[in-house]
């Protein structure tokens, strides 16, 4: 991951803090799921699936975050209305769904879904992309972290 420049991005979180996925480095694994739109029923069901097994992934040492290019204070209250207890980013610009190379879908009409989980050493180690499958990326990325 270190040699792509937006790795070191600094960009906020529904928490109102600065997150940059590179300070994780050496320290802990990274689960980072890319979804459309806060609020939409598909996103839902992932960011609640989240919900429901972070404890699995905290017993991993990872960290987890969410992200979509809604703002900061949409995540918040996405993020508050589902009781999501781990960070949503806002990627406005989508620099980081580019860099990642994350496409549309629908004809360009819906922005992809995708999740990665990057070990400590900052290496990809799972990429899943499946827009209908929401509640699949959940799986992927336990079985990525040995669970």
């Amino acid at each position: 991951m270190e040699d792509y420049p937006d790795y070191y991005r600094v960009i906020r979180s529904s928490e109102n803090k600065a997150v940059s996925l590179s300070s994780y480095k050496g320290k802990s694994p990274v689960v980072l799921f890319f979804y459309p739109k806060a609020g939409t029923p598909g996103c839902t069901k992932e960011a609640c699936k989240f919900r429901d097994e972070y404890a699995s992934f905290t017993k991993k040492g990872a960290v987890v975050f969410g992200i979509s290019s809604d703002t900061p204070e949409e995540n918040a209250a996405f993020a508050k209305e589902q009781n999501l207890q781990y960070p949503l980013l806002s990627d406005q610009s989508s620099i980081l769904r580019k860099t990642f190379g994350i496409k549309s879908d629908l004809f360009g009409m819906l922005a992809g879904r995708q999740t990665y989980v990057i070990d400590k050493s900052g290496k990809v180690i799972m990429s899943f992309n499946d827009q209908f499958g929401a509640e699949k990326h959940v799986d992927e990325a336990l079985k990525a972290l040995g669970l």
